[in-house]
């Protein structure tokens, strides 16, 4: 596992020891600059970050870079699915709550593809507008952002 704060890296290594899970890592980083060797991953899982990083291209070409041949990539997070009001962009409140700061779909294939994914899927989950939207209540950010799940792999 990689975070940027010390705490989360201390908090993953406690509910790991008391999980009893001896197989598990955890370093300190920032997904722009993952701690470890190129071709030296074989899967990347992630849960709702990618959408908090201005970023995406670095993100996606370090993860690229550091998965083996044939690697795969499995990211839960956040899409833009329409352009969001030009009002709603400056607003830093709805960058920390996941939204505004999302990529839209095609610019993710986009950015993956250049990055030298091949077999990308981003599968839209509409359900998931209802909590976008009980995110920060009144704005109706559902109508812009969904979550997906997002997959790719390394040619091998």
């Amino acid at each position: 596992g990689v975070d940027m704060t010390p705490e989360m890296i201390s908090k993953a290594r406690a509910n790991a020891e008391k999980g009893g899970y001896t197989n598990t890592e955890f370093r300190l980083g920032e997904v722009e600059h993952l701690p470890t060797g190129d071709n030296s991953v074989d899967v990347i899982m992630s849960n709702c970050v990618i959408n908090l990083v201005p970023d995406k291209s670095a993100v996606y070409q370090e993860a690229f870079r550091v998965l083996a041949p044939g690697g795969r990539v499995a990211v839960s997070d956040v899409v833009r699915t329409a352009p969001f009001p030009e009002e709603l962009l400056d607003r830093l409140e709805l960058h920390s709550a996941c939204t505004v700061g999302a990529s839209g779909v095609e610019e993710t294939r986009i950015i993956m593809a250049e990055a030298g994914f091949v077999d990308i899927d981003i599968d839209i989950n509409e359900e998931s507008r209802a909590g976008i939207d009980a995110w920060v209540p009144g704005m109706n950010l559902g109508r812009y952002a969904a979550s997906a799940m997002i997959t790719a792999r390394k040619p091998g």
